[in-house]
């Protein structure tokens, strides 16, 4: 069993920590953003949602789709189908003792492919942009889970 102490003076597990903080709060960060814009442009998925806004017919104006809040929600999406496995394949690559600056680059280039791919999704910049940031942070995750499997893992 590892101690709490040793896990701590890992310098690969407290670099995922940091790397994690960041990507999660981008992640926070999404749903506030999808919640801003459903309140500015007043559009709502639920019925009770809108109440505020009126009663009966006059509120059903409000349950609506729009581009804007669509593009955002979509983009948060994303972040979970692909924040994710990060999470638990980063983890488990970070404990089992890869090379510090071969693990720090994995992180950045995650995090620096998924903050791309939002910036991409909502400015919205031209394809390939949105794609390209999707295929490194996939890569990257990819890329963890080759080397655990092939380095830590018993099949």
């Amino acid at each position: 069993m590892v101690d709490l102490t040793e896990l701590m003076e890992n310098e690969v597990f407290m670099a995922f920590a940091s790397y994690t903080t960041i990507i999660l709060s981008k992640m926070m960060f999404m749903s506030t953003a999808t919640a801003f814009f459903r309140l500015t442009r007043k559009v709502f998925a639920n019925p009770e949602d809108c109440a505020g806004f009126g009663k009966g017919e006059n509120a059903k104006k409000y349950l609506r789709t729009d581009d804007k809040v669509e593009r955002v929600r979509r983009a948060h999406l994303n972040d979970l189908e692909n924040i994710v496995p990060f999470l638990g394949i980063g983890l488990l690559y970070s404990l089992s003792g890869p090379d510090l600056s071969t693990a720090i680059l994995h992180f950045r280039l995650f995090v620096g492919a998924r903050i791309y791919h939002t910036v991409a999704y909502l400015t919205p910049l031209p394809q390939p942009n949105r794609a390209l940031a999707f295929f490194l942070g996939y890569g990257v995750t990819f890329s963890m889970a080759y080397r655990l499997l092939k380095s830590r893992l018993y099949l």
